[in-house]
């Protein structure tokens, strides 16, 4: 988390709250002593913004966000100096999966979407198992997200965040086998807090 975070965080604030009003429900789920990973499901731009704002803008956090936006030329800048960094969705990026445990081994919990695109409906895309591995090397747990509502200017949208899951392997690396099977399993929680909420 950088300085120029603190004080986006701070600026930003107000008129997402306004444009955009969401409640919190659930953050005494999030460990407050460790980092983690918080999975949430992506149906709508404003997501990533959404899940950050929860938190208060000292609490050490970062956000990868898609290679478009921070390859940007005003727009990415701004997110880079926040401390946000991009994925190549499109390919393996060894690049950003190494930031990401980085960031998690540096002491900062990360904001990652698992699906990788926006998704109107559950199961529509496969979320990504590297999400999985990441949380394995790195020992954080996962913590699935539901950021559900009608995703329009000034209606209600709920965040809510979900107990830590923290699946083990029966190797001492994992498959690629047992990270799909564990990010299949992230995102059917995720979904599911929007289930409970209804």
């Amino acid at each position: 988390m950088t300085r120029f975070y603190r004080v986006m965080h701070a600026a930003v604030y107000p008129f997402v709250k306004i444009l955009f009003p969401f409640d919190t429900k659930g953050l005494e789920n999030v460990p407050k002593d460790r980092p983690v990973l918080l999975c949430g499901n992506h149906a709508h731009a404003a997501d990533p913004f959404l899940v950050a704002l929860s938190f208060p803008g000292k609490y050490p956090l970062r956000v990868m966000a898609k290679k478009e936006l921070t390859d940007a030329p005003v727009l990415g800048y701004l997110l880079k100096k926040a401390g946000i960094f991009g994925v190549d969705r499109g390919h393996s990026d060894l690049g950003a999966v190494k930031t990401a445990i980085k960031t998690i081994k540096d002491g900062g919990s990360l904001v990652i979407f698992p699906e990788g695109t926006r998704v109107k409906y559950e199961g529509e895309v496969q979320p990504k198992g590297g999400v999985a591995m990441i949380a394995l090397r790195t020992g954080a747990p996962m913590i699935p997200v539901y950021v559900g509502g009608r995703h329009k200017f000034l209606r209600r949208t709920h965040v809510i965040f979900g107990e830590p899951y923290e699946p083990q392997t029966e190797t001492r690396h994992g498959t690629a086998e047992e990270y799909q099977a564990f990010a299949d399993e992230l995102m059917r929680r995720a979904y599911a807090l929007g289930r409970e909420q209804k």
